[in-house]
């Protein structure tokens, strides 16, 4: 009795503590892209997944929650381009994975990170769950899945700059991919049309790389931009979370840098919610089409995998922290 108290307790925490991660799209955004990825679903997909909604939105965040107890988790939500490449077209890293290996070892690769070969590997997964009927490694993966397709399409994780920390403007990750989506997504438009097959999934989760890559310049360049415009007590602001006052980027500062950005965070996120349900309706062709109707137990599977992705206490992110 006691342990399944403490089991409770500690997925409880993790609820409360998951709003805290800031990582890829941050909390809010990812939550977003899964739940709106849904409603690109057709007829014989939406039915399940529109059951299973609340799932697949809260559990978008796991591979993050995640990051703070596996060592190799982190490399799979990234990839520095530069590393490589400094400019597009990226034509000299080979996109299959094996051939990767060959020109630069797998070491390389999984120190500058593999997220668009991860990406194919959950596919792969999560076709075969489909072909089981596994329900709970279904909803699992698709959460999942939804969650290294929605960090491809953000530019910061394309580069080993990753929070500005070598073009003094440490910070740009949260102010990029959480606190602009949080102030602004809400205006955004997310009628997306419906999901295709995906014919070169592998192709799919370059392009989603290298539409990000192409964007770093923006990014970078016109926050420094307004570095000039405005006083270092202009640019940040202190609002309440939960018991405390936390210094954020101010309203006032973020707004300009979203106009400066012109679109750039809804057209990424766009894509991210079309790509999402993409590659999940792509998973379900390759699986033969299985008849989901019957698959209903939501409950029990929400604490399982709550359970099976919890924090560990007091224990900073291992590998890189963003």
């Amino acid at each position: 009795m006691r342990k399944q108290f403490y089991r409770y307790f500690w997925i409880g925490f993790a609820g409360f503590i998951a709003p805290l991660l800031s990582n890829g799209w941050g909390f809010y955004a990812h939550q977003q892209i899964n739940k709106l990825s849904v409603f690109c679903l057709p007829p014989e997909l939406f039915g399940f997944y529109k059951l299973h909604i609340d799932f697949i939105s809260q559990h978008a965040v796991d591979p993050d929650k995640r990051r703070y107890q596996v060592k190799e988790e982190a490399v799979k939500h990234y990839i520095d381009i530069d590393y490589y490449e400094q400019v597009l077209p990226l034509d000299t890293i080979p996109q299959r994975f094996m051939k990767a290996v060959e020109k630069f070892s797998k070491d390389t690769l999984f120190t500058y990170g593999i997220v668009p070969w991860n990406i194919t590997w959950v596919l792969k997964d999560l076709t075969e769950a489909f072909k089981n009927k596994d329900e709970k490694r279904i909803l699992k993966l698709s959460a999942e899945i939804g969650h290294y397709i929605g960090d491809a399409h953000v530019p910061l994780h394309t580069t080993s700059n990753y929070n500005g920390q070598t073009t003094q403007q440490h910070g740009i990750h949260g102010f990029l991919e959480s606190r602009l989506p949080e102030l602004f997504a809400g205006d955004y438009n997310f009628f997306m049309g419906k999901a295709v097959y995906i014919d070169d999934p592998l192709r799919a989760a370059w392009q989603a790389v290298e539409g990000s890559f192409a964007c770093l310049d923006s990014v970078f360049g016109f926050e420094k931009q307004l570095q000039g415009s405005f006083k270092e007590n202009q640019r940040y602001s202190f609002e309440p979370k939960g018991r405390n006052l936390i210094k954020v980027y101010s309203a006032a500062y973020a707004k300009a840098y979203h106009q400066k950005l012109n679109g750039m965070i809804e057209r990424r996120m766009q894509l991210a919610v079309i790509c999402v349900a993409s590659f999940w309706y792509t998973a379900w062709i390759n699986a033969g089409q299985p008849d989901l109707s019957k698959l209903i137990n939501s409950e029990k599977l929400i604490l399982e995998s709550d359970a099976d992705t919890l924090l560990s206490i007091n224990q900073k992110m291992i590998g890189r922290e963003e």
